[in-house]
Order: C-alpha cells, then sequence, then structure tokens
C-alpha cells in the first residue's frame, strides 16, 4: 500500500522531479516508510512507500526493469505462485515482492497478465521501448488513481490533494458531477470528479498514453451476473461460497510480512472474517472497534456485539469510544483526508479508528462489500417488490433526490439534464444480468461501492499509514456470488447465505440482528454544535460567494434539519451532505482551514 504520482509529456518537455515534490508531500501519509523518483526524458515518477511486502531496500519504487519501470500501489494476493510461475519460465528475481512479480509478469504476457493478478491494485507502467505509459486499476477500484490533463501532458497520482499541490489544475466544479453527488450520496462515477479539471481511471480500465499523447481507455475484466449452467441446491451454494470466502480470507492473511488485524463492527460481516481468521489457524489475533455517544433515536456503538466474537475467539480486542466534542473538533481534519467529498457518515469514524489501529498494526481486513455482494441494505428488497421502469425501481429507494430537488438545490448555473438517471438506466441495461436485481447488484459492486465504501476505507486508512485489506470484494469470491440467485441473497432480511456460512461459527446474537449502519449519530440527527457547525459552513462568506446552492433551500433545510422530507431515501442527513461538500471545497480546493 502506498501513494504513487507521475508526469509525462508529449509536446517536447522534459519532465522534471521538482513538480513531483508537492504530490509527494501531498502522499506522505499515505506511505511514510520511503520515498523515491525517477526521471527519464518526458516522463517522471515518485512513489512514497508502506512497507508489508519485503520490507528490504529491494522492495524500494520506482523499480526499474531495462526498459520498464513501474510504481504501484496496492497488494497483488497470488504474487507467490506467479512468481514460481515465471520462474519456470525463466525470469530471475532480485526482490521478494509483489512490485517486482508485476514487472516480470507484464514482460512475459504484456497487459494481458492483468488478468492474472488477483488482488487490489493502482499503478504507472512506463515502457521506454513503445514510449507508453500504462495506467491500471483493479476490478473494483479499491485502490484509487487520478490524473489532470495539463498543457501538453498530463499528472496523475493517488489523491486529488496531489494533483492540486501540484498546480495548473482546472478546479471549478463539473455539473455533470455535481449530479452525481447529490443524487447517489457521495458517489461520482469514473471517469468524472466533482472538478472539471481532475478524472479517475474508471475500475477493471486501463488507460493507455500512446507517444503523440493519444489516450486510449479499455475495460480489462466485467461481470457477469447470471446462474451456471448446473443448478445448485442451497447447501451446496453454502459450501461453493463458503469455499471461496475462505480462500479470500486466508490470502490475505498470508500475503503480509507483517502482523494482520481485524476492524470488528459486531456485524457479521467482520465477525465472519475473524472467525475464518482463527479457523486458518491466525495467532494473536487483535481486533479493534470504535463507537460514539449515543442519540435518543439510535445507539452510537455496537461495542456488545463486538465483545461477543472477541470473547468467542479470545483476540486481544480494543475500543474506542470517541465523544461527541472529540469528533466535531476532529471532523474538518477527516474531511481533508479525504480525495472527494465523502457523505457516508462512517467515514469519520474510521478516520479516528485508523488512528488508533495504526499504532498497533499496519494491515487490516474488514467487512466492506458484504453488503454489495450479497444483498444486505434493507432498500434492495424494496427495489425487487417495486413495480415499474427500472430506473424509476432503482430511483425510489436509493436515490438522494430526484432531478426536481437537484435542480432545486443548486444554482442555476449548475444545471444539467438528468445525467444520473441516464447514467443508470445505461448501467442496469448491460448485458450478462439474468434478472432486475442482478443488474442493481452488479451496478452497485462495480460502480456505486468503487466511490462510497470502498473510498472511504481506503482514504481514512491510508491517512495513517494503514493498509485495509476487503475479502469480500476479493473477486474471484465475487465471481462466485453472482452466480447465486439473488432471492437466496435477499432472503430472511439479506445476507442469507453469510448467515448460514456463520451458523455454528458466531454467536446467534450476531446473526441474527439486523443489519445497521455504522453509527454515528449526530452526523444523522443533526442538532447543538454539529448543527451550528453546519450553519456556519453553510452560512459563511465563501459560501455566499461561491453560490453553488440555492440559497432557499439551504434556509429550509437550516429551519428544519430533521423533517421528514430533509432525510434521503437511505435516512442520510441532507443538510450534511451540503455542509460537508463546502467544508471539502474550502479546505481541499482552495486551502482554508476549520
Amino acid at each position: 500500500m502506498c501513494g504513487i504520482c507521475g508526469e509525462i509529456f508529449w509536446d517536447g518537455r522534459a519532465a522534471d522531479a521538482d513538480h513531483l515534490r508537492p504530490m509527494l508531500d501531498a502522499l506522505q501519509r499515505r506511505g511514510p516508510d520511503d520515498e523515491g523518483v525517477w526521471v527519464e526524458a518526458q516522463v517522471a515518477l515518485g512513489h512514497r512507500r508502506l512497507a508489508i511486502i519485503d520490507l528490504s531496500p529491494a522492495g524500494h519504487q520506482p523499480m526499474v526493469d531495462d526498459e520498464l519501470t513501474l510504481v504501484f500501489n496496492g497488494c497483488i494476493y497470488n504474487y507467490r505462485q506467479l512468481r514460481v510461475e515465471l520462474e519456470g519460465l525463466g525470469h530471475r528475481f532480485r526482490s521478494h515482492s509483489d512490485t517486482e512479480v508485476i514487472l516480470k509478469a507484464f514482460r512475459q504476457w504484456g497487459i494481458d497478465c492483468l488478468q492474472r493478478l488477483e488482488g487490489m491494485f493502482a499503478f504507472a507502467l512506463w515502457d521506454d521501448h513503445h514510449q507508453q505509459l500504462w495506467l491500471v486499476r483493479d476490478r473494483f477500484g479499491i485502490k484509487p488513481l487520478y490524473y489532470a490533463p495539463v498543457a501538453g501532458g498530463l499528472r496523475f497520482a493517488s489523491n486529488v490533494q496531489a494533483l492540486l499541490a501540484a498546480g495548473d489544475v482546472d478546479t471549478r466544479i463539473d455539473p455533470v458531477g455535481l449530479h452525481y453527488q447529490l443524487t447517489l450520496h457521495g458517489v461520482v462515477p469514473a471517469p468524472h470528479t466533482l472538478l472539471k479539471g481532475v478524472r479517475k481511471v474508471p475500475p477493471a480500465h486501463w488507460l493507455l498514453m500512446q507517444p503523440n499523447g493519444e489516450l486510449i481507455t479499455r475495460r480489462w475484466w466485467s461481470l457477469k451476473a447470471q446462474r451456471p449452467p448446473a443448478p445448485k441446491d442451497e447447501a451446496e451454494w453454502v459450501d461453493y461460497i463458503h469455499e471461496g470466502l475462505q480462500q479470500a480470507v486466508r490470502k490475505r492473511m498470508q500475503a503480509a510480512d507483517v502482523p494482520v488485524g481485524v476492524l470488528l463492527s459486531g456485524g457479521i460481516d467482520s465477525s465472519l472474517i475473524v472467525a475464518l481468521l482463527a479457523e486458518a489457524g491466525a495467532e494473536d489475533l487483535r481486533t479493534f472497534t470504535i463507537g460514539f455517544e449515543d442519540a435518543p433515536e439510535e445507539k452510537g456503538s455496537e461495542f456488545a456485539y463486538a465483545d461477543l466474537v472477541a470473547e468467542h475467539y479470545h483476540t486481544r480486542h480494543e475500543k474506542f469510544l470517541i465523544a461527541n466534542e472529540a469528533a466535531l473538533r476532529r471532523l474538518p481534519e477527516a474531511v481533508r483526508a479525504m480525495s472527494e467529498p465523502m457523505f457516508g457518515q462512517d467515514a469519520v469514524g474510521f478516520y479516528l479508528l485508523s488512528e488508533q489501529v495504526s499504532q498497533a498494526v499496519k494491515v487490516v481486513q474488514t467487512g466492506q462489500g458484504a453488503d454489495e455482494v450479497f444483498g444486505g441494505y434493507f432498500w434492495y428488497p424494496r427495489m425487487a417488490a417495486a413495480q415499474g421502469h427500472p430506473v424509476e425501481r432503482f430511483a425510489r429507494h436509493y436515490f438522494d433526490r430526484d432531478h426536481e430537488e437537484w435542480l432545486e438545490t443548486v444554482s442555476p448555473h449548475y444545471h444539467v439534464e438528468d445525467v444520473t438517471g441516464a447514467l443508470v438506466e445505461q448501467a442496469l441495461a448491460q448485458p450478462q444480468a439474468d434478472t432486475f436485481m442482478d443488474q442493481v447488484l452488479r451496478f452497485d459492486v462495480t460502480t456505486l461501492i468503487v466511490d462510497d465504501p470502498v473510498k472511504r476505507v481506503d482514504n481514512m486508512t491510508m491517512a495513517w499509514g494503514l493498509e485495509a485489506r476487503v475479502p469480500f470484494l476479493d473477486h474471484l469470491l465475487v465471481e462466485r456470488a453472482f452466480e447465486l440467485p439473488p432471492a437466496l441473497k435477499l432472503r430472511d432480511g439479506g445476507k442469507y447465505i453469510l448467515k448460514r456460512i456463520a451458523q455454528g461459527r458466531l454467536p446467534a446474537a450476531i446473526i441474527n440482528r439486523p443489519k445497521v449502519a455504522f453509527p454515528m449519530p449526530a452526523l444523522k440527527y443533526v442538532r447543538g454544535d454539529f448543527y451550528r457547525f453546519m450553519r456556519d459552513i453553510l452560512c459563511s462568506e465563501r459560501a455566499r460567494q461561491r453560490g453553488l446552492f440555492n440559497p432557499r433551500y439551504v434556509e429550509k433545510l437550516l429551519q428544519d434539519p430533521e423533517a421528514p422530507w430533509a432525510y434521503t431515501a437511505i435516512q442520510g442527513s441532507k443538510l450534511w451532505q451540503l455542509a460537508l461538500l463546502e467544508l471539502w471545497i474550502q479546505q481541499v480546493v482552495e486551502g482554508v482551514s476549520w
């Protein structure tokens, strides 16, 4: 896990290592262990290292192998098996790192080597012989990769902050990104971002820059959501998914030269990871949980459930209770760590938890992805039962605002057509999905999850040099899961197969409890100091001068932030969304401190 950056020019200019300095500084927290720069004519590559595999200097990046030079962020879980195969083909290795395995694999198989990689990764590879730069992102976009066109060239980095630090970026608001942002609760699908001058490589895509500056983009992996030719009964499905999950958890435990812990929420997902790690022989397993103050309507922690799992498997368990005063004080700091504005209330929780966990371990496994892959959210059954056009069935239970309310929310200067509805219609209509719910779940897993829980976990953990691994997004497991009939996922409130696997492994109280969001009630029920904080942001002179939001809409929210209409379909606070978006622009784009 690391931070990468670089620049390339095709107009005859030479790349400059000095341009990388501010980018590397902005990436320092992603990779606190080492730094490297490589410059050759029109190309410069930079790297900040978080040493997880091959802790020796042999793992230093940028890594050069004759005419190939690589900067890499992530982890290839099957790198040992690939190394053995490549050695059998005559390749010789100087390190024990997964970075060198990518280089040799590319030399052997070209860009088709991506099909053989199991893991999370974003990398830039310069091929000097062909004068080509490859930018590559993993199947689910677990590792981020942004880029910005500049005069006569392009810069790229692991976060937006690095690109902004280098300068020459068009920071005007992209109305299309704004439509996605305020409709899909913070999700802006690639290649868009909120800023006109910043784009991101889509998940499961590569981007190739030719010597003349031409950019070619291709999808290199896609997900089918279809039943297999040979039907399975329920017991066979349980065994099939259990085997895939076991393998996913085990490979994420073994591919590390440092201890691996678990972020334990007390839900079935992270609890199952603990159970399967214990079955795989993990010793001295460390688990970590965070909680916040309760609200009258909602508890702020899941300590009681996490304690049950920790006691059952005798883990070395640590709990961190964060008072509202401390959470509010640290909130701007957490927002500054966001590559893009993230509305999920658990972002702040992950940030504060990661700060504590990073003092104990460098790698954790976490349960993100289970709800999307196995149908755990409350809105899925509602979509399944709804009637009408597919986009209407989806939007009614998922969109934060319909297009009419979006037009009411933002100033007329930013108005565009219903681009989110068009995106969803196109995504659901993609082939190789048997049913409407297959379409929905595939869209969630391949697109929406990338810029919601996955990006949130990456940003908040890497802000403290902590690597988060997500076994529920192991692509081999996901491919198995999308052979499952959706009805088998949604039965009994969702995640039925996982509940079956958990039987006999987890306490019944964990298995039978209803699904709850990662709790931080103060960002849902906006009152007191949190209300005043959000009001001050939205009424600040900068916000008024920017004119991003319709003042009448903002005033209506401020007058009654807990009115039924002031919550989204999935129960997020619309006031928090607007305040967070404005706060992010002020802090990250404009450099204003709060």
